[in-house]
């Protein structure tokens, strides 16, 4: 038995961990198995990649590309394949992930088994969205090749790993100009020069996002936004990555250090106006920072991440800030940005039309729970719903309320696979 953490370090646990190098095997490797997930980089935050007492699938082996059009830049590869190892061979190319997550570090199972979202939902929508076709390996022993349009694509792309173990996939790149953009930084004093700033941004760039200072009032923050842009700059030069080289006895992130430490960012941030950016480090800042999870301390940390209703978005958000301001807990790595009106392909995807809301909170216990709670309400009241990929203790009844799409989704699961989130959410 190995122990396994995810990235939220919330407790490890044991599991039999068997390694797949083939992907024209993993049928007959997993036919008649029960209890089994696929696992790759354990980048999910809380216990959607766990399996305590099961076995885990390791596929990070599968990294291998089969097929590449240079001319339309369709990508063929493994699904153990890490989403960094696409856009250095793609971008020297002129080819690009539409859509990347805050981490370069997943693989391409997983980021279509959380169907992750990135910067530009709305111009470019989901990771699901660029998938032409996968392959499913089934318990059962079957195989299944799905295109958009089809039902299991429907429930294995935001599926939570929980239809079959994806062996590879097809993707569409999109052509770039180079790896540069060009990034403008813009102070906000409220949520409604947020919304103001979001709203008059969507048409003629490709990607916003902000910082939000959680434990401030008004939900002051800075906006940022980007375009792709060709310019005649070499790339950058590589640098050794920083480690966070230990656990602190108690969370660096605390009471003590975030109302400080937000300010002070807040008031940096705010003169650094137009500028180019490399991809790398606008898309995933903290990559370059190994084991970074590692400041929250022994305990942890959880991430809070939900999408709120465009209706309900300003005053739902608010009534968020002013529950965690009053708590006294939250982080600096806190972000809000909106979703387009692209509706999600997955029956389990997270985004939808709407303002998410996503930040880090160091695991206190009791009285961080009790603040999820408060936090919940306010979501379900609102007709959100939260993130699974991020979620690590979302009571049942508020998935179930977030996800109308579960009971199309129920009968497409493998029963040979299970995971602790299937297990708390779904009960096997």
């Amino acid at each position: 038995m190995v122990a396994v953490t995810a990235w939220g370090r919330l407790g490890t646990s044991d599991h039999r961990m068997q390694v797949l190098t083939d992907r024209t095997r993993i049928t007959e490797t997993i036919h008649g198995q029960h209890q089994g997930l696929a696992f790759g980089m354990g980048r999910s935050y809380g216990d959607v990649c766990l399996n305590p007492g099961g076995t885990l699938w390791d596929l990070r082996s599968l990294d291998r590309f089969i097929a590449f059009d240079e001319q339309t830049g369709r990508l063929r590869c493994e699904s153990g394949t890490l989403l960094r190892e696409i856009q250095r061979f793609g971008v020297p190319r002129g080819w690009m992930l539409p859509v990347v997550p805050g981490t370069q570090f997943v693989t391409v199972g997983g980021a279509i088994a959380n169907d992750v979202h990135g910067k530009n939902h709305h111009r470019f929508g989901c990771f699901s969205d660029h998938v032409t076709q996968l392959t499913l390996a089934r318990t059962s022993g079957e195989i299944r090749h799905c295109v958009p349009g089809d039902t299991m694509f429907a429930a294995t792309v935001g599926g939570l790993g929980l239809t079959g173990v994806i062996t590879e996939a097809e993707l569409q790149l999109r052509r770039v100009p180079g790896p540069w953009l060009d990034v403008e930084t813009l102070p906000y004093q409220d949520l409604q020069e947020f919304f103001a700033l979001a709203d008059a941004s969507e048409a003629d760039w490709e990607h916003t996002v902000s910082w939000i200072d959680c434990l401030h009032p008004s939900g002051r923050g800075i906006f940022m936004r980007a375009n792709s842009v060709a310019v005649d700059q070499p790339e950058p030069p590589s640098r050794a990555d920083l480690r966070f080289p230990f656990v602190p006895p108690i969370s660096l992130v605390n009471r003590l250090s975030l109302r400080p430490f937000n300010a002070m960012y807040y008031h940096l941030k705010k003169t650094q106006a137009r500028h180019l950016q490399h991809y790398v480090q606008f898309f995933h800042p903290l990559d370059r920072i190994q084991d970074w999870n590692r400041l929250y301390g022994p305990h942890g940390f959880y991430q809070y991440q939900c999408v709120l209703p465009r209706e309900e978005g300003a005053a739902g958000v608010q009534a968020l800030l002013k529950t965690i301001s009053i708590a006294g807990l939250g982080s600096f790595l806190a972000v809000l940005k909106t979703f387009g009106q692209r509706e999600s392909v997955g029956m389990l995807s997270f985004a939808r039309p709407g303002v998410t809301l996503a930040l880090d909170f160091p695991n206190a216990g009791a009285p961080t729970l009790a603040l999820f709670e408060r936090l919940d309400a306010i979501v379900m009241e609102a007709g959100g719903r939260l993130y699974p990929a991020k979620d690590a203790r979302m009571p049942r009844a508020l998935f179930e309320a977030g996800y109308p799409r579960l009971k199309d989704f129920l009968p497409l699961r493998d029963a040979g696979i299970s995971s602790a989130m299937s297990r708390r959410l779904l009960g096997t």
